[in-house]
This record gives C-alpha cells, sequence and structure tokens, in this order.
C-alpha cells in the first residue's frame, strides 16, 4: 500500500488502496466480462466527482459506488438489448426476410467523425507516454498487464496514465 497524496479525498485514497479489490468485486458479479477494466476506470472518474465531505465510511462509499455502476451498465446493456430485440422485430414484417444493416445514417457518421478528431486532437495534447499507454490498452485493446509488459512500465503506471487520460479527453470532449 502506498502513502496517499495529501491533496487526495479519503474516498480517493481508499479507492487507490482497494483498486484491485475494485476489479475482483466487479469480475465476481460479470464473470469475467471484457468491460471490468472501464468499470474500474470509470469508477475512479466518479470517485473524482464525489464532494461529500466527510464520508463516515469511505470503503463502503466506495463498495456502494461500485455496485451501483455495476448495476446501471447492467441495466443499460438490458435496455439496449431489448430496444434491438424490439426494433428487430417490429422491423422483420416491414423489411421481410432481409436483415437491415446496422450502419449509421450520414448525418450520424459526420458528427460521429467529428467527435473522434476531437478526441484524437485532445489525446495528442497529452504527454507521449500517456498517449502511448491509452492508445495501446483502449485502441489496440491491451489489458492493463499486457500494456505494461510492453512499455516497460508497472501496471499501476499504466492505470495512472490511463486515468489521466480519460480524465482529460473528458475534460476536453466531454462524455
Amino acid at each position: 500500500m502506498k502513502a496517499a497524496s495529501p491533496d487526495l479525498s479519503p474516498l480517493a485514497t481508499t479507492y487507490l488502496e482497494r483498486r484491485d479489490d475494485m476489479r475482483r468485486f466487479f469480475l465476481a458479479r460479470l464473470g469475467g466480462r471484457g468491460e471490468v477494466e472501464d468499470l474500474v476506470q470509470e469508477l475512479y472518474l466518479k470517485v473524482q466527482a464525489v464532494t461529500e465531505d466527510p464520508i463516515e465510511n469511505p470503503s463502503a462509499y466506495l463498495y456502494r459506488l461500485a455496485s451501483n455502476l455495476m448495476l446501471d451498465r447492467l441495466r443499460q446493456a438490458r435496455r439496449s438489448g431489448a430496444r434491438e430485440t424490439e426494433w428487430r422485430r417490429t422491423h422483420h414484417a416491414t423489411v421481410g426476410a432481409l436483415d437491415v444493416a446496422d450502419t449509421p445514417d450520414a448525418e450520424s457518421a459526420v458528427i460521429a467523425r467529428q467527435r473522434l478528431e476531437k478526441l484524437a486532437s485532445a489525446l495528442e495534447t497529452l504527454a507521449p507516454l500517456t498517449q502511448r499507454v491509452f492508445r495501446l490498452h483502449k485502441f489496440e485493446g491491451l489489458t492493463h498487464a499486457e500494456t505494461a509488459a510492453r512499455l516497460g512500465i508497472s501496471r499501476s503506471a499504466v492505470e495512472k496514465h490511463v486515468s489521466l487520460a480519460l480524465g482529460h479527453l473528458v475534460k476536453k470532449v466531454g462524455r
């Protein structure tokens, strides 16, 4: 366990101390699904956004945040799947036996391309190592451990670089 930075809240300090516990928490409940690392990172962003002070039991609060985050993610996936199934069911009769392509319309494609350009520009303003870590993890799909091995840095350093990059991108571009 590392000494916490004096400018971190008790909740952020608890998060840093229990990051591996949070990873196991998500992994045990999601059955090895690939979004565990994303949830751990999103939890960090939520922890940073908490302004309540003082929190009586930071550990319990952290687990509550993690549970809520995971349940929100599961509900979102369920709703999305239900919408997709309903859409296909109702439109299948109209379209016939042909399945409709899942490509966006031209306007959505242009908006997505512009957003991607903003993200790329914002990413370019980060330190080169942070950019490299973020690209390997998010774009090439490497795990934190694989990214650490490839760059010759610790997994903890990878996590910090990814968190830094995510926070920076959310500030510059939004969600």
